[in-house]
């Protein structure tokens, strides 16, 4: 398996100024979590940081589409066919390569059942 946490997005420079990072605009149920889900719309190249519901740490994405409220964003680097965990537990599987920061729907992950 492929899937690792880009560590580059998830600390903020102190130099990086050019967009402005927002409060909390997507929660991860646990460490580990393959993607995390919007509590508010995240707009296509916005800096968004997320909360781990466990013990409340966060991590920085940018994101690569525009994201509904309740819809998922990719926190990992997966390759086609890859499990893909939230809860801690595989929730479907990649239909194409995911990056950091995907907008993760029904294009590009599918069920396990079936």
């Amino acid at each position: 398996m492929s899937y690792h946490y880009q560590s580059s997005t998830a600390v903020k420079s102190q130099n990086d100024e050019s967009k402005s990072v927002s409060t909390h605009k997507f929660l991860i149920h646990q460490k580990g979590d393959h993607v995390g889900v919007a509590t508010t719309p995240i707009v296509e190249g916005e800096k968004v940081i997320g909360v781990f519901m466990d013990d409340n740490s966060e991590i920085e994405v940018v994101s690569r589409g525009d994201i509904p409220l309740g819809h998922k964003i990719s926190l990992v680097e997966l390759n086609e066919g890859e499990p893909v965990l939230k809860y801690g537990v595989q929730v479907g599987i990649t239909t194409c390569n995911w990056v950091v920061g995907d907008y993760v729907h029904t294009h590009n992950i599918k069920t396990a059942r079936w």
